[in-house]
């Protein structure tokens, strides 16, 4: 996830500006707390084992520079609360436009009040609207991104998990371009958190094994939302009525809801995971954002041997490029192959 801050004219940017100012003069180095009597011996590990993700991102080749090396106790589940909104009749997300990352699917907000304010004037407009908190973002290197409070409380292998992702934001960012940048820090993220647990010698073989399960329960959930995405966009594409399609769409969700709760997972309920499932057309669309394009990726790193650290060197050498997606994928769009043979 990305969030960027300026001290610009306008509401909704000052909004970020001083959110952003909050956070980062709340800011304590990672060494003092660890270093304070009154930290606790929970908080004292997970920080170190913070500093272990940072020492194996470098590793992979990921730009780490002085990230993660402060803390912040930011109180709840989230940092921001993300708002995405998508047009009536589409599973594709409507973009907002702001300086230096170009169009992106996604607006947070600081306040939360805000955001779910923001979301009922969206769903007045007739937009489907998925709300969304989020614990940690990149800011792209213009700050030292810290660890929060809700990083830390969503759960040891997701805090690792998320720690890498946003560092590939650090490293490989193009503006114009979230399914990219998203899909590509999911991908490394989910990878590098499960090599990470298995590097590390500290880590019970079963605690390594956990948490390539819970990757691939994970990845089998986003499989079967994107096979409904996948339906709803077909049945959009059908000249029905409005109600004919209503009626259709729900009984497909019903139908999603249940092959969700019939899904082999080993970490977690299916059922209940069913049963919180958001189906609605906005959420679906960032799940898209995020997961579309896993399959690809995953095919990649086979044809380079499961080499993870090649992956991230193909990654930066793409960012590069004039068609980064293709580059990364070994499959070159029409555009950059119609320039390429074009005569001089």
């Amino acid at each position: 996830m990305v969030v960027t801050a300026f001290s610009l004219p306008g509401c909704y940017l000052g909004h970020l500006a001083c959110g952003q100012l909050r956070l980062l003069s709340a800011r304590e180095p990672i060494q003092r707390v660890v270093a304070a009597p009154e930290t606790s011996p929970l908080l004292r590990g997970q920080l170190a084992l913070v500093e272990e993700v940072r020492e194996f991102a470098a590793q992979l080749g990921l730009e780490v520079d002085g990230n993660y090396t402060s803390y912040v106790p930011w109180e709840g589940d989230r940092v921001v609360t993300t708002l995405v909104a998508a047009e009536p009749g589409s599973v594709e997300p409507r973009e907002f436009w702001f300086p230096l990352v170009g169009r992106v699917p996604y607006k947070g907000y600081f306040d939360q009040s805000r955001a779910e304010a923001e979301a009922e004037k969206l769903r007045a407009q007739k937009l489907d609207v998925c709300v969304v908190a989020v614990p940690a973002y990149s800011t792209l290197g213009w700050f030292d991104d810290p660890v929060t409070g809700p990083m830390l409380r969503s759960g040891e292998g997701r805090l690792v998990e998320t720690l890498l992702h946003e560092l590939v934001h650090a490293t490989v960012f193009l503006p114009d371009a979230a399914d990219f940048n998203e899909g590509v820090a999911t991908f490394i993220g989910e990878e590098a958190s499960v090599r990470f647990y298995a590097a590390q010698r500290s880590v019970p073989a079963a605690a390594a094994a956990a948490r390539q399960r819970e990757v691939e329960d994970g990845r089998r959930y986003d499989d079967a939302l994107l096979a409904f995405r996948s339906q709803v966009e077909a049945l959009y594409s059908e000249p029905e009525t409005h109600a004919d399609r209503a009626e259709r769409r729900a009984q497909a969700e019903q139908e999603a809801r249940r092959g969700l709760a019939s899904l082999p997972l080993a970490t977690r309920d299916p059922a209940a995971l069913a049963q919180a499932a958001r189906l609605n057309d906005a959420c679906l669309a960032l799940a898209a954002t995020y997961t579309a394009d896993l399959p690809d990726y995953e095919r990649v790193l086979a044809e380079l041997g499961g080499d993870l650290g090649a992956f991230v060197s193909r990654l930066r050498a793409a960012g590069e490029s004039d068609d980064p997606r293709g580059f990364l994928l070994g499959t070159p769009s029409e555009k950059a192959t119609a320039s390429e043979t074009a005569p001089d």
